[in-house]
């Protein structure tokens, strides 16, 4: 019986109608396979997922194979989306086996749930030089039933592995950005930017190290590296220049053939970078490309809940990035012949096109259009949009995930600043508003929401992202209550996911159910880890209060998580982004009943370093805090610029802000 119909998850409910018994993550699961003496067949993927559809179209929708699984093994279903926790351990362990992860994730466990074999995509029989998945099948129930001593040496040794990467790391030397940013740049790609060569995906954390380096050192290699990757991807196929957004990562080292689906996390990090970039270099094309994220954002993935949507699928009509490609002649009937000639100039499109036939829209190899036919190129792609509407859209997944809602939030709180987009913050403070009512109680967060129905208790992610929303909100509104839910879930953490051991935050809580492992990675993945968010939290939570022990609190956190990113630094950019606040952070104290001009210029700063700390009442700042002899001083309004423990003298013009944080860097 196929137990997927009353699943919450649309990835999941993709999979009810499949032939194949399939079980939810469950207690009842393992006991049936324990019942049966059977192994148990994880199958981890997400809605969005290419190759998670193709198998599932190939293997699970035939009743052969599905037969053949469902009289060898307990076959459990997992979204990664929902259960990010199972997801981690179980490619963990692929990746002990020395194989290179991806999904759809295809592990065999025994009945405990313990690893012992597994892969990603099998075909159903044998090509590309891989076996078949009925063989696969097959071949690894007779070994459990036959050889179970095998079985438990390949277990165990998955397990002592995983256990030994779970080590608590020894102290290590504080790190030196300007070395590591160095480093960094130099492994980015000196011609199309991004890391390494194909696939290649944005790595905003490590972006966004190099471009606060660039920005504080005025190192030309950083500013370079960052620089050059925000614009040949703004140029490349990845990007959606009718729609808006990026695709989750280009299969090429141009970007320019995307893996079509788009995610809300890559999105939400993206869209601060290039307000930024836009801010400091009023080019046209990034502000363009930061004003398309939030159309597509408002446009395809706002919910009737005010919150924000996980990802849109590569497929629709069961092809890869149909939706999204064109023909010369697709073009001329949209157009007409003049405007289609000047479209396809502009956006490679050829009568044999750049991939499998068709064009992916791109720029990599035109020149800039001039100023009149830039405004007529706008009005062309508006119509090709229009166009576009009438076709069979991918599949949307409209579960609503917490932590990449906060990530949402938080860039489209530091983009309007930069870009001056008031409107982006009331959009923001919606979703912000949906999550912290609705998915929020007095245990804390809970990870997703669809359809009313919640999964709970949330990731430690979670409750960073959150928090880090809140506290961006908090600066641009100055409303307390924003304060408060970022302090009292980053208190939560504390509580309830720090792990005295390894001193780490734990992805899951301690009374959680158990996994083989107790997954805390410090590494960033697809996205920032929540140890460097929380960090980060930390610091501007010690900035706003003043007070001694919040901040010794963040510097002794920053040390335990210091230490796991030394051995890899470029896994870390997140914990290296909340170090460099650490060490660079300015703090602007903006003080008086007329502060909120100061609070809109320091906004509009194009800097990540900064941290506002709104004084509406000189009184309330603890004596300790730096400003607090000069907080009497604001008269009407002022704001005070202060590092490493000391404040300079007031500005008492809003427009000498600028000005006067450079000078102090």
């Amino acid at each position: 019986m196929n137990r997927l119909k009353h699943a919450a998850s649309p990835y999941l409910l993709q999979h009810r109608n499949n032939p194949v018994d399939w079980w939810e993550w469950s207690d009842e699961a393992f006991a049936q396979a324990r019942a049966g003496d059977r192994p148990i067949l994880l199958s981890v993927g997400y809605a969005a997922c290419h190759w998670c559809h193709v198998m599932a179209h190939e293997s699970f929708e035939n009743p052969a194979i599905a037969a053949v699984m469902n009289e060898l093994f307990v076959n459990i279903k997992v979204d990664r989306e929902e259960r990010p926790d199972i997801d981690h351990v179980y490619m963990s362990a692929l990746h002990t086996l020395g194989e290179q992860g991806g999904w759809p994730l295809t592990m065999f466990l025994d009945s405990e749930g313990a690893p012992f074999w597994g892969g990603t995509y099998f075909p159903p029989t044998s090509r590309y030089g891989r076996p078949g998945f009925i063989d696969v099948l097959r071949q690894i129930s007779g070994l459990y039933r036959s050889d179970r001593e095998r079985i438990s040496r390949n277990a165990s040794a998955i397990g002592e592995a995983l256990q030994q990467s779970l080590q608590r790391m020894a102290e290590a030397d504080e790190p030196d950005l300007d070395h590591l940013a160095g480093e960094i740049a130099r492994r980015f790609d000196r011609d199309h930017g991004g890391l390494g060569g194909a696939p290649k995906f944005a790595n905003p954390g490590l972006v966004e190290l190099l471009w606060r380096h660039g920005a504080r050192r005025g190192d030309e290699a950083s500013r370079e590296a960052a620089s050059r990757t925000l614009m040949q991807m703004a140029r490349g196929g990845i990007h959606d220049h009718l729609g808006g957004g990026f695709a989750r990562y280009a299969v090429d080292e141009r970007w320019l053939v995307p893996h079509f689906e788009k995610m809300l996390y890559d999105n939400a990090q993206l869209l601060s970078l290039y307000a930024l970039e836009a801010a400091r270099t009023g080019d046209p094309l990034l502000g363009e490309t930061a004003d398309g994220i939030v159309a597509w954002l408002k446009r395809d993935m706002l919910l009737p809940e005010g919150a924000f949507a996980a990802s849109l699928d590569a497929d629709s009509e069961g092809e890869e990035g149909k939706f999204y490609v064109w023909t010369l002649a697709e073009l001329t009937e949209s157009l007409g012949p003049d405007d289609a000639a000047l479209v396809a100039r502009h956006y490679d499109v050829t009568t044999g096109g750049n991939w499998e036939g068709h064009a992916i829209l791109n720029r990599l190899d035109t020149p800039d259009p001039l100023l009149e036919v830039a405004g007529r190129l706008a009005e062309l792609r508006a119509r090709l949009l229009e166009a576009r509407s009438k076709r069979i859209p991918p599949g949307r997944d409209d579960k609503i995930l917490a932590d990449w809602n906060g990530l949402m939030i938080s860039g489209l709180v530091r983009a309007s600043g930069a870009l001056g987009r008031k409107d982006w913050i009331n959009l923001a403070a919606d979703a912000f508003r949906f999550v912290a009512e609705s998915m929020a109680d007095s245990d804390g967060l809970s990870h997703s929401y669809r359809a009313g129905r919640l999964i709970a208790p949330g990731f430690a992610l979670d409750h960073a992202a959150m928090a880090e929303a809140a506290l961006a909100l908090h600066d641009a509104t100055g409303a307390q209550h924003y304060f408060d839910l970022a302090r009292g879930w980053s208190a939560h953490l504390e509580r309830h996911y720090h792990e005295a051991d390894s001193g780490l935050l734990r992805m899951t809580r301690a009374d959680s159910a158990a996994l083989p492992v107790i997954p805390r990675p410090s590494h960033d993945d697809a996205t920032p880890n929540a140890n460097g968010l929380h960090a980060a939290n930390l610091l501007r939570i010690a900035a706003q209060t003043g007070m001694a022990e919040d901040r010794e609190q963040a510097d002794r956190f920053l040390v335990v998580i210091l230490a796991a990113a030394a051995h890899a630094p470029i896994a870390h950019g997140s914990v290296l982004n909340a170090y460099d606040l650490a060490r660079n952070g300015i703090e602007i104290v903006l003080a008086g009943p007329n502060r909120e001009v100061f609070r809109r210029a320091a906004l509009a700063l194009p800097h990540l370093t900064i941290m506002l700390v709104d004084c509406p009442d000189p009184d309330e700042l603890p004596p300790e805090h730096p400003a607090h002899a000069y907080a009497r001083q604001a008269g009407t309004g002022a704001a005070f610029i202060c590092l490493h423990g000391s404040c300079l003298p007031p500005v008492t013009e809003p427009k000498r802000l600028a000005e006067a944080v450079a000078g102090a860097r």
